[in-house]
């Protein structure tokens, strides 16, 4: 890709941009969020055509106007966006617009199952290509979107940031996936601010910043300190505050709670000024739990604990008017409402802070944005404009700040920094650990090991519905969280 520019509303996204993939390479593409990654992407697939430049495969140029002669020429893409249809099956969305016939006319619909369930198995997993899409997890989506970009069978295969909602045995599958393909010679460009993954199996670093490149080096000179000071343009302060080491008393407390098939007989406390991480694999059951906290489910049995009384929530309007604030795992989905401002988005849990009989007071209302815009560091141009022309962690930002404007006193954050750049991620750690010196509790759900081990004081392992086991910070490791994850002993 040479000299590619693109513009939108006036709005500079690339400037003499260029991209250089060879035959069996694995390029890895990053920078902050609003770099210009994807859309450069968009580009290449045919979502968007570019300004300026041309693009040249195997050293001829080619127009590609569309999704379609981008796929043509041999081009697939997993979306960072999953792109599915919730109604249809597993095999329908793998297979959609180019379902293999019958006499040229009837779908083969035993034919597409048969198809799909072999590219599962390719990637060991236990999937029924005949599930609704909307009967899965966020995670299992992503796997249906990876497994229709490979059905493709392409010669370039991009991935926008597949592991973002992956579990660690996931991903492992899919890496494997990866150094097969750059065997047999298929060029993979991968984008993904889990810079820790690049070494495992890329080539080549093609680093990005306000819409230019920056850098184009190989991986064996880079390590990922130096990639995400490439990708901020300054010297990155250590990742994680430091940890606390004393806490209040307790304030949550969790005795036998279950609500099947999801989570069973799950005991658990939080103190003040605490940190506490959940990991597991998919599927474990930390969602579901994190929900039911939140009031969004019922329980079947047990009890939870505030402040010592007993309490009952029946909707999250109770926990919210307990203290509890939930950043959910899919904040496109259910954390923010995309074509509203950001100003409606902060303040749309605190409406009687800033109104009084149902009317708007705009002072009130101003200053509260105004402050946490300024605290978050929320990147936007004005606060009136729609949220989802943020990047993903300014996004992110909007979700935190929307909770922090109710005061709340217990935090519960489902994959906090999923799809933000380190920079955001950064910034974001740094405000859990500012959250929780001023003497609040902090639950934090991660698949993102290094994660829970940079930011929480203990670490809760979920394993098929059940807490498998505990980790203080200080006994902590990779290793043995998997180990429990997978519902191994501890020890063993």
């Amino acid at each position: 890709m040479k000299n590619i520019s693109k513009t939108f509303n006036g709005m500079s996204a690339l400037d003499n941009v260029n991209l250089v993939l060879k035959r069996g390479e694995v390029l890895a593409l990053v920078g902050e969020n609003g770099a210009g990654k994807s859309t450069l992407m968009k580009i290449l697939a045919g979502i968007h055509e570019p300004d300026e430049g041309e693009i040249l495969l195997d050293g001829k140029q080619v127009k590609i106007h569309s999704p379609t002669s981008s796929q043509k020429l041999g081009i697939g893409i997993i979306h960072q966006e999953l792109n599915l249809i919730s109604h249809m099956t597993v095999a329908e969305n793998v297979f959609l617009g180019r379902e293999p016939r019958k006499l040229g006319v009837f779908t083969d619909k035993e034919s597409m199952v048969a198809e799909t369930r072999q590219l599962l198995e390719s990637f060991h997993l236990d999937l029924d290509p005949n599930a609704k899409i909307h009967s899965l997890s966020i995670g299992q989506q992503q796997i249906v979107e990876i497994v229709k970009a490979l059905s493709l069978d392409a010669s370039i295969l991009i991935m926008d940031e597949p592991t973002a909602v992956l579990e660690e045995r996931e991903s492992a599958r899919l890496f494997e996936l990866i150094r097969k393909f750059k065997a047999r010679g298929t060029s993979i460009i991968y984008i993904s601010h889990r810079l820790n993954e690049l070494r495992l199996f890329c080539d080549t670093v093609t680093v990005m910043r306000d819409g230019q490149n920056v850098a184009a080096l190989p991986m064996s000179e880079l390590t990922e300190r130096s990639i995400a000071n490439l990708m901020v343009g300054r010297e990155l302060n250590e990742l994680f505050p430091s940890k606390a080491s004393k806490f209040g008393e307790e304030v949550l407390k969790v005795e036998n709670l279950s609500l099947k098939p999801y989570f069973n007989n799950v005991n658990f406390s939080v103190r003040k000024g605490e940190v506490v991480g959940f990991s597991g694999l998919v599927g474990a059951g930390r969602t579901e739990l994190a929900r039911t906290l939140f009031g969004d489910w019922k329980p079947d049995t047990g009890r939870i604990y505030w402040k010592g009384k007993q309490v009952h929530l029946r909707n999250p309007v109770d926990a919210v008017a307990l203290g509890f604030g939930f950043a959910t795992e899919d904040r496109k989905q259910s954390g923010l409402f995309l074509d509203m401002s950001i100003t409606q988005n902060i303040t749309i849990a605190v409406p009687r802070k800033v109104s009084k009989w149902q009317v708007i007071n705009r002072k009130t209302e101003d200053q509260t944005v105004d402050r946490k815009v300024k605290e978050l560091n929320i990147k936007a141009n004005k606060v009136t404009q729609p949220v989802k022309s943020l990047s993903g962690g300014n996004q992110q930002k909007v979700v935190i700040a929307k909770w922090l404007a109710t005061d709340c006193e217990l935090f519960i954050l489902d994959e906090p920094t999923r799809g933000i750049d380190v920079g955001a991620k950064s910034e974001i750690y740094h405000l859990i650990s500012r959250f929780a010196a001023e003497g609040k509790a902090v639950i934090v759900i991660s698949s993102e090991l290094p994660e829970l081990l940079g930011l929480c004081n203990r670490i809760l392992v979920m394993h098929r519905g059940t807490i498998h086991g505990e980790l203080d910070h200080t006994e902590a490791n990779e290793q043995k969280i998997m180990a429990l994850a997978a519902g191994i002993a501890e020890g063993m």
